[in-house]
């Protein structure tokens, strides 16, 4: 697949895993290592896109920076988010049986939620994106309810702890 393809691919997802979207973004950007005005303008059509994905601006910023290989940066970086420990230290980081409010569907958050199981859950429907994520954790044996925006502090106020 031609980079720039890939790259349109990378643009138009939706929903994707951040650790994907930065392993596929690594990929096209690193066939652009030799052409710095290219990469410049890949990294910011892609972050035009996803401009809520703290981890593409983070990848970019470190393949725009680099003083060695651009590819190799990509691909450097990518590994070392799918070994990001994130997820396991929170995990047990969370007090047992607690109430948690979440805002919209944190990716990592959700994860480790999912892996406790013994929590309840108030996810406020922060970018209609809170809905979806009770939908899951509810198929993953979760306990989790839809706050509504508007019910925001009384969900703060309800929970153990705001994440």
């Amino acid at each position: 697949m031609h980079p720039i393809e890939r790259l349109r691919y990378v643009a138009r997802a939706s929903g994707a895993p951040q650790a994907v979207l930065v392993r596929e973004t690594a990929g096209a950007l690193g066939s652009l290592a030799n052409d710095a005005a290219g990469l410049v303008t890949a990294c910011r059509r892609v972050l035009d896109r996803h401009p809520a994905t703290g981890a593409l601006w983070w990848l970019s910023a470190h393949v725009l920076t680099t003083v060695a290989d651009p590819d190799e940066e990509g691909w450097r970086r990518a590994d070392e988010l799918d070994d990001d420990p994130t997820v396991g230290e929170l995990t047990h980081a969370l007090p047992e049986d607690a109430t948690v409010c979440v805002l919209g569907w944190p990716e990592l958050v959700s994860e480790a939620l999912t892996r406790r199981g013994d929590l309840d859950v108030l996810a406020v429907d922060a970018l209609d994106e809170g809905s979806g994520l009770v939908r899951r954790l509810r198929r993953d044996g979760v306990d989790a309810c839809d706050v509504p925006v508007a019910g925001l502090g009384a969900a703060v106020a309800a929970a153990d702890l705001l994440l």
